[in-house]
């Protein structure tokens, strides 16, 4: 043995090249389930976080608040008002506000996200009414 050790440039070459290989074949089976689970934590922020506490803020004070925001800060001189009920500000899984709108009367509502695209009707909505009417 003349005393050198290590790898030639032939068998580094080589590796990089099977880990090529690897990375190609792997990485395109996770890229989508990135945007699976963020879709589901919006369902999830949709139809059990946020919901229980606009359900919480309607049973003390007998309808759903007018905005989002009703529910970390008390709104005017409402007198029922048991808050915050929320920890902090929601947003979807892409860093937008979710969209919020209740029905005239205050006695429903319909919470919503515009999915990856950011767009209304972009085709990834995520909405409480789609999964009550078993739409996805």
């Amino acid at each position: 043995m003349n005393g050198r050790r290590g790898f030639t440039f032939v068998e580094i070459l080589l590796v990089v090249v099977i880990i090529g290989i690897l990375a190609s074949m792997v990485l395109p089976r996770f890229a989508g389930r990135s945007e699976d689970a963020r879709k589901q934590v919006a369902l999830s922020d949709i139809n059990a976080s946020i919901a229980t506490a606009l359900d919480m803020y309607e049973l003390d004070n007998g309808q759903y608040p007018d905005k989002l925001n009703d529910l970390l800060e008390k709104p005017g001189n409402l007198n029922s008002w048991n808050g915050p009920y929320l920890k902090k500000k929601p947003v979807d899984p892409w860093q937008r506000d979710y969209i919020y709108k209740p029905t005239s009367d205050k006695k429903d509502y319909e919470l919503m996200s515009y999915g990856r695209d950011g767009v209304a009707g972009g085709g990834d909505d995520i909405s409480n009414k789609q999964a009550a009417s078993g739409q996805q």
